[in-house]
């Protein structure tokens, strides 16, 4: 099933359920998130290819394929269900409600970790929330797509050790996270600035 095929029924089922299609039902970060890392999709396959290449010491053809499409799996179909399974974690812990509040350094922390995967709706504060959310989200979408990308990088080189492309697609993927986070945290920085 395509990703777009995943969220329609799901956006449908939200906005039919009265008591959780509010206007002010908060900023599913997946909506955000998504479309940002698939943008910058073919920049992180062009660094991640040779720094597998040079690690694994692949042909650089095997290496683009390899990485070009261990990262659109962990991309368009691992992303997307990281972020579901946080956002049942979220609601299972009781992260929906706006509970925590913003006015105190304690609660922005939590506001931020606790309720990354969909925010609650602090209007005069998402400004930072978004930027600072999306920061947190990185750390489970980087071991995810170390994961899922490991498992792919091993069909396309099957006589090397296991730990071996692990450590390589693990190199690769820092790398990239990174520079995702170093983005990110520009953006947040640029946010607090204009506040």
């Amino acid at each position: 099933m395509r990703p777009l095929a995943l969220w329609l029924p799901l956006t449908a089922c939200l906005a039919l359920l009265p008591g959780v299609a509010w206007a002010n039902a908060g900023v599913p970060m997946i909506f955000i998130t998504l479309p940002l890392m698939t943008v910058a999709l073919v920049p992180i396959i062009a660094l991640e290819a040779v720094i597998l290449g040079r690690s694994l010491g692949l042909a650089p053809k095997t290496a683009w394929i390899a990485t070009a499409v261990a990262n659109a799996l962990s991309t368009l179909v691992g992303t997307p269900l990281t972020w579901l399974a946080l956002v049942v974690l979220e609601m299972l812990i009781g992260g929906g409600g706006s509970l925590l509040g913003v006015d105190s350094p304690a609660g922005k922390l939590l506001s931020v970790t606790w309720q990354a995967p969909w925010l609650v709706p602090h209007e005069n504060e998402l400004h930072w929330m978004i930027p600072a959310a999306a920061l947190v989200l990185l750390a489970p979408f980087f071991l995810v797509s170390w994961a899922v990308e490991t498992l792919v990088v091993r069909k396309f080189v099957p006589g090397r050790a296991a730990r071996e492309t692990r450590r390589a697609v693990g190199i690769a993927n820092a790398a990239t996270y990174c520079l995702l986070a170093a983005a990110t945290l520009v953006w947040l920085s640029r946010a607090l600035a204009a506040g």
